[in-house]
C-alpha cells in the first residue's frame, strides 16, 4: 500500500509540474503572438512613415537648385549622403553567412 500510494504520489506530482508548465507555456505564446502583433503595426507605420520621407525628399531634391543641394551636401557626413552605398556592403556579408548556414 504505501508503495503504490507513493507511486500515485508521483504520478500527481507529475500531473500538476505538465499542467504547470502547460500554463506558463500558453501564457508566453500568448505574450510572443501579441509583442509580435505590436510589431506588425510599429513596423507597418514605419514603412508608411519611410515612403512618405522618401516622396519628400524626392520632391525636395528636385525643387532644390544645383547650388542648394551643393550647399546641403557639403554639411553632410558621408554616411548620410550614400547610405545606399553603404548599406549593400553591409548587407551582402549578412545576406551571404545568413543563406550558407541553411
Amino acid at each position: 500500500l504505501s508503495s503504490s500510494a507513493s507511486g500515485a504520489s508521483v504520478v500527481a506530482i507529475d500531473n500538476k509540474i505538465e499542467q504547470a508548465m502547460d500554463l506558463v507555456k500558453n501564457h508566453l505564446m500568448y505574450a510572443v503572438r501579441e509583442e509580435v502583433e505590436v510589431l506588425k503595426e510599429q513596423i507597418k507605420e514605419l514603412l508608411e512613415k519611410n515612403s512618405q520621407l522618401e516622396r519628400e525628399n524626392s520632391l525636395l531634391k528636385t525643387l532644390a537648385s544645383p547650388e542648394q543641394l551643393e550647399k546641403f551636401q557639403s554639411r553632410l557626413p558621408a554616411e548620410v549622403l550614400c547610405p545606399e552605398e553603404q548599406s549593400p556592403g553591409v548587407a551582402a556579408p549578412a545576406q551571404h553567412s545568413g543563406g550558407s548556414a541553411v
